[in-house]
């Protein structure tokens, strides 16, 4: 006992580290089978099992060491507690027949693959349909989707919908009790049934790919796990007749343009790449033709969504040799017809970027102030550092100085940090504007 006593704080530090990892990068997997297991009307009691094992697990861990297997070891510890969880409900279920039938079937039915060739079979990806459900509303589906599937924070999701912590804890509490209350069937579809639920899947996994790809907060830029989780499951579903549409064909095309130019996002020592000066030669080009591949099989039939333009715009990117030629007025033109179809301040604050490389910064700066609902991006960095990227182009190095202190001071992962403070540092003791710089370095 007093050796465990001794290495309590190792093995502490070591279990924290380890529990905190499960948990972002397994919780969609450990959600699914308790989702299964509970059924999806009892998705807080799901997650709640799900937080408890953790809880557990560090407990245990940080006295004993680390299990072998701590997939496995977690998984079985929330797997029972969630059986007990269901004979404790099946005891007082009297007054709750529908429970008490699900608690039997569930407590009777091992947990084997799903049969029938309609059927989903991945557990996350099932989840994900069932969290789509077509009698909540669309946001609502992806926010849930997000939080459980994914486990996502609420800041996470509050920052991929513009809004508050405050308003998505709402919108998560207000969505759980209509599916408590309003007896929603959660029995998942097969075939074309599942149709309806595709656009609110394919948002959840173009969320998840986001976070992946530009992290909210931490000293990663990249999670690529959320990454390579996200490409599985549009993989996955592209192998599903109700899945294979050109929606997904395109938002599987951006997916993997994106992922292709990982490898040159960051310098050796950590520091942040922007697109020009990034060595292209580390693209993966592999990556890259099968992305164009699926983007030209989106082509088939009218569809034009976000993922298309969206893809369009990475297609640009990657198959241009270089930064300069990189055909600006294409990319700019996409984003004039990807505002139109789903305005919102980011992308309108993208446009500008692309605008800004066909018609100058000064263009550019006078796009940013014209952003409608520019409130809503007030809070968030790029906002602030394109302004500064702009000001700096005009050599106006007071202004920039500015722009990226507020950037710097809305910023929360390391590589951005060290970026903006390393442009702060460049501008903030220079003279003030001299005339207009011509090259820009749009990231």
């Amino acid at each position: 006992m007093s050796a465990a006593g001794t290495d309590s704080g190792p093995h502490r530090e070591q279990a924290t580290g380890l529990v905190e990892n499960f948990f972002r990068h397994e919780t969609g997997r450990l959600h699914g089978a308790l989702v299964r297991l509970v059924g999806v009307p009892n998705l807080t009691l799901a997650e709640d099992v799900a937080q408890e094992a953790m809880l557990r697990a560090l407990r245990a861990w940080s006295m004993g060491g680390i299990p072998a297997n701590p997939s496995a070891w977690i998984t079985q510890v929330a797997m029972n507690l969630a059986r007990d969880a269901l004979r404790h409900q099946r005891m007082s279920a009297a007054k709750q027949p529908a429970i008490s039938t699900h608690v039997e079937q569930t407590l009777a039915t091992p947990a084997v693959a799903w049969e029938g060739t309609q059927e989903i079979r991945d557990d996350a990806l099932r989840l994900m349909f069932v969290c789509c459900h077509p009698e909540i509303a669309a946001d609502a589906q992806v926010i849930l989707a997000l939080k459980v599937l994914c486990g996502f924070s609420t800041r996470e999701i509050a920052r991929a919908y513009l809004s508050s912590e405050a308003a998505i804890e709402k919108q998560l509490t207000r969505t759980k009790q209509r599916i408590q209350q309003s007896g929603i069937a959660f029995e998942l579809p097969e075939g074309e049934d599942l149709t309806p639920r595709l656009n609110g899947v394919l948002t959840a996994l173009y969320l998840l790919f986001n976070e992946g790809h530009k992290a909210s907060s931490g000293d990663a830029l990249l999670r690529e796990d959320l990454c390579r989780e996200a490409i599985r499951l549009n993989t996955l579903l592209l192998s599903h007749p109700v899945g294979r549409t050109p929606r997904s064909q395109a938002l599987l095309a951006l997916m993997l343009l994106t992922a292709a130019r990982f490898p040159s996002r960051l310098a050796a020592n950590g520091d942040l790449l922007r697109l020009n000066e990034q060595d292209r030669t580390q693209w993966n080009h592999s990556l890259i033709a099968q992305g164009l591949q699926n983007l030209a099989a989106s082509a088939q039939g009218d569809d034009l969504s976000e993922f298309h333009l969206q893809a369009g715009i990475a297609a640009c990117h990657c198959t241009a040799d270089d930064f300069e030629s990189t055909d600006w007025p294409r990319i700019l033109r996409h984003y004039d017809v990807l505002y139109r179809l789903k305005p919102s301040p980011i992308v309108a604050l993208n446009r500008a970027v692309a605008l800004a490389q066909v018609e100058g910064p000064r263009a550019g700066l006078k796009a940013v102030a014209e952003i409608p609902q520019r409130d809503r991006i007030e809070s968030n960095y790029l906002l602030h550092a394109v302004t500064g990227e702009l000001h700096w182009r005009l050599e106006d190095h007071a202004a920039a100085a500015q722009s990226f202190r507020q950037a710097l001071a809305l910023a929360h992962v390391g590589p951005e940090q060290t970026h903006l403070a390393r442009m702060l540092e460049r501008t903030e003791n220079l003279p003030a504007a001299q005339g207009t710089r011509s090259n820009g370095c749009a990231g």
